[in-house]
């Protein structure tokens, strides 16, 4: 085979040792720079309006008699790598804090990331999944996980009313990072909502002093 532009043959040129190194650089570097900006311009700008979601959620504690001050809203419809548990300021009508949280791993194998994007939803014992629907947050108790402290849930809805059965509570795990990871997910366990060390100190401090508190699971 004759090769007659080296433009046109950059790698084959550089195995061969042909003097179109200066092109084959700029060529790699063209190219790193394009994957540079395809993985900088492919983290979503997300927008989901939840404005419904903080209305109901509201009218739902005056009328259980749950806490008024404050309640938890997790978007299992948002890619895992993003931040997706939101903390609701119900005075200031505003999210007071945000931070990543795992879902459960369903088929695929616990500590992967392989249902980042579409986790699987389910109120069956043994399934691994989370489940959606409206939970409250009851007993502060002691997990083998994290910081070892955990807060038992309550569900509240047909879909994810085996929670207690299945030992779904709020927790903390090192496998999961403070800050946002996207295009990466976060790991997902056996169905419970996992949080990093850091954001469940701090959750923990908002639950010692705010009971009964209503945790919304969602899929947007």
């Amino acid at each position: 085979m004759i090769i007659k532009n080296c433009l046109v043959f950059p790698i084959l040129f550089s195995v061969l040792g042909f003097s179109c190194n200066k092109e084959n650089k700029k060529a790699i570097v063209s190219e790193s720079n394009q994957k540079i900006e395809t993985v900088t311009e492919k983290k979503p700008r997300v927008e989901v309006n939840y404005s419904n979601y903080y209305k109901e959620a509201q009218q739902y504690c005056k009328t259980n008699n749950l806490n008024q001050n404050k309640f938890i809203l997790i978007d299992l419809g948002l890619h895992s790598g993003l931040k997706r548990f939101f903390v609701y300021d119900f005075k200031k009508k505003e999210v007071s804090k945000s931070y990543l949280v795992s879902h459960g791993c369903g088929d695929n194998q616990w500590g992967r990331t392989s249902s980042k994007e579409k986790p699987q939803i389910s109120n069956e014992f043994d399934s691994h999944c989370s489940s959606v629907g409206k939970y409250v947050i009851l007993d502060r108790g002691v997990s083998q996980w994290g910081i070892k402290v955990n807060y038992i849930l309550q569900g509240k809805d047909k879909t994810n009313s085996n929670a207690r059965s299945r030992a779904i509570v709020l927790h903390s795990w090192e496998a999961v990072s403070n800050s946002e990871v996207y295009p990466e997910g976060t790991p997902e366990g056996w169905g419970c909502p996992a949080v990093s060390n850091e954001s469940m100190k701090e959750i923990d401090e908002l639950l010692k002093t705010n009971k009964k508190v209503l945790m919304w699971v969602i899929k947007s």
